[in-house]
């Protein structure tokens, strides 16, 4: 007749079968916690407010552009070609003097409930961009060489938060042409096949299609040098 298994031995025999799943639990907790770190790390670098970027305005700069404009206008309607050269210093006090911002008090937010009934989905509806939109605290624009850089500061339920967009722009078929380069939120880059994904989702949709319609008198706009360069036909 057989003798029952000591207790010691019982543990013993308990310790060797669970033994094998000890270590998927631990892991597994290794995993799980390590996701949630990256998660708040994300969260932060997100919130992060990047610094803006060091770009001079004037009330002169802004008088040129505009004066700049003028003579576009008065060359277009004499049937003259013309060709519109803006630095990086006269476009900020262009935009400075003439964009109404939420920061300036001029503008109204979109009520909340506009962007909460619109359906969740890549492409941002409407009422969600003019949500953004009005919520814009601060632009600031770097033409560096061939490229242009975006700042922006928006507001999202009373917190700051900083958009930042670089790429090349240009006219194609009578539209403006954005090819974003690099982008981050915060201080979180934005994945480059995430970036692309969205700009061509907001360039193709059909709410955004004629905003990005370009006069027809304009043949070709392009940066160059660390100008805008716009040419009217």
């Amino acid at each position: 007749m057989t003798e029952p298994a000591s207790p010691a031995g019982q543990n013993e025999f308990a310790h060797v079968r669970k033994s094998p799943a000890g270590p998927w639990k631990r892991i597994f907790r290794i995993i799980r916690w390590t996701s949630y770190m990256l998660a708040i790390v994300a969260l932060v670098l997100a919130l992060h407010k990047a610094p803006p970027p060091l770009v001079e305005t004037s009330p002169q700069a802004a008088a040129r552009a505009e004066e700049k404009f003028e003579q576009v206008e008065k060359a277009v309607a004499s049937g003259q070609p013309a060709t519109l050269r803006m630095d990086e210093t006269e476009l900020n006090s262009y935009l400075a003097s003439h964009l109404a911002l939420a920061g300036d008090g001029t503008t109204k937010p979109v009520p909340g409930g506009a962007a909460q009934g619109a359906p969740q989905g890549a492409t941002p509806t409407p009422q969600e961009v003019e949500q953004m939109r009005s919520n814009v605290r601060d632009v600031k624009v770097q033409l560096i060489e061939d490229r242009v850089r975006a700042y922006v500061v928006f507001d999202v339920h009373g917190k700051d938060m900083t958009l930042q967009l670089e790429g090349r722009l240009g006219a194609q078929n009578g539209y403006l042409h954005f090819e974003p380069l690099s982008g981050q939120i915060g201080s979180l880059p934005i994945p480059q096949s995430t970036l692309m994904s969205a700009v061509q989702r907001l360039m193709d949709s059909p709410e955004n299609r004629e905003k990005l319609k370009l006069p027809p008198e304009i043949s070709d706009l392009r940066i160059q040098d660390g100008e805008i360069v716009a040419n009217y036909k």
